[in-house]
This record gives structure tokens, C-alpha cells and sequence, in this order.
């Protein structure tokens, strides 16, 4: 079986801090650490990874000026990145946010429904079953308003590890425990998707 690279996607970066928790938490921050988690885990089984970013920087063209430019120019970068790798499969992985300080769980997405649909069938289940049993959600296919995933061509899924919104489910995804917990429930959808060398098996 050929072996697949992963890319790793921590959404935003810098300047683009995403949503804010409502302890203050900026979800830029939160997603790269749950990054640097899977990308150690993919390491450690032989897994190639290519990460957008390792550190909480926009990866935006100097040119680029104001909040809007950088932005755009971020998005551009990441498309051409992950387009320019080779039998890919990106994980990109975001927290919500709701006006409703109720609202909590886990959400995939997904792009193309032929490439995409069983991996983000595997990861919104097996994430609910580990960490959210009470919720019963399915993954739903990406706006077609999301740059990144609407301008990529390879297997895709999108993560929103939880609502920042709601102070119980801030708390958990700021813990390295509970951060570990979703790099290793990925890492696991991953390696069971047809994705890794035969004969390698995450358990």
C-alpha cells in the first residue's frame, strides 16, 4: 500500500487569531498545539507529515499590509502548500464559537464527498464515542464559503474540536491531556483509513 503524507493544518495563525475562548484564549493557539500532539504521534509511526505552520505565525506574503491582505494571502499560501504535495491527505483543525454559551461537541466536515466522506465519518464518530458519548452528530459537507477546503484537490477533512464559547469545553481543549486525547483519536481514524503502510496499525 502506498503511504500517504499527512498535512497537518492549524487553522489562523498570528495576527489571525480566530475565534477567542471566553477565558481569552485565542483558538490560533489551541489549534497548533493540538497539531504539534498529532504531528508527534505521526512521527512516532513513521507517518510523513508536512505541517501549514509550526508556530502561531500567519504564513501571509510580505507584501501583505492589513488584517484583510493577510489574511487572503495566508489562505492562498496554505491552498498552494497542500496542493503541491503529493498523494495528501490534510487534517485542519479549528474551534468553534456560538452565541449560545450552551452549544459544545465536536463537528467534521468535509470536502469531496468521494475522497472525504469516510474519513470524516470515521473521526466524527470515533471523537463522539471517546469524548462527547451524549452527542449525536454526523459530519456535514463544508460551506462552499471555506476557501482552503473548496480550493484543494486531495482528501480533506475539517475539525472543530469544540466550542469556545461554552467555559466547560474552554477549560478541557486548553488541558494537554484532553489536547492528547484529540491528536490520539485522529492519529487512530488516520492510521485505520487506508492511509498508512500495510501491515502498521496504531493499536
Amino acid at each position: 500500500m502506498t503511504q500517504q503524507t499527512l498535512i497537518i493544518d492549524p487553522g489562523h495563525g498570528g495576527e489571525d487569531g480566530g475565534a477567542v475562548s471566553v477565558s481569552g484564549k485565542s483558538e490560533s493557539q489551541i489549534n497548533l498545539a493540538i497539531a504539534l500532539e498529532l504531528d508527534q504521534l505521526m512521527g512516532f509511526y513513521g507517518v510523513p507529515t508536512v505541517m501549514t505552520r509550526s508556530t502561531d505565525v500567519s504564513i501571509h506574503d510580505p507584501e501583505a499590509s492589513t488584517l484583510r491582505e493577510k489574511k487572503v494571502s495566508d489562505l492562498h499560501n496554505r491552498v498552494a502548500l497542500i496542493n503541491q504535495v503529493e498523494n495528501a491527505t490534510l487534517i485542519s483543525i479549528h474551534q468553534n464559537s456560538s452565541p449560545s454559551p450552551s452549544h459544545r461537541g465536536i463537528q467534521v466536515f468535509y470536502g469531496d464527498e468521494a475522497l472525504s466522506l469516510p474519513l470524516a465519518q470515521a473521526i466524527q464518530q470515533t471523537m463522539l464515542e471517546v469524548l462527547s458519548p451524549e452527542k449525536k452528530r454526523a459530519p456535514q459537507h463544508i460551506a462552499s464559503s471555506v476557501y482552503l477546503m473548496n480550493h484543494i484537490s486531495c482528501r480533506a477533512v475539517l475539525v472543530e474540536c469544540g466550542f469556545l464559547s461554552n467555559a466547560e469545553e474552554d477549560r478541557l481543549l486548553q488541558e494537554p491531556a484532553y489536547q492528547m486525547k484529540l491528536a490520539i483519536t485522529m492519529a487512530a481514524c488516520y492510521l485505520s483509513s487506508g492511509s498508512s503502510q500495510e501491515g502498521e496499525s496504531f493499536v
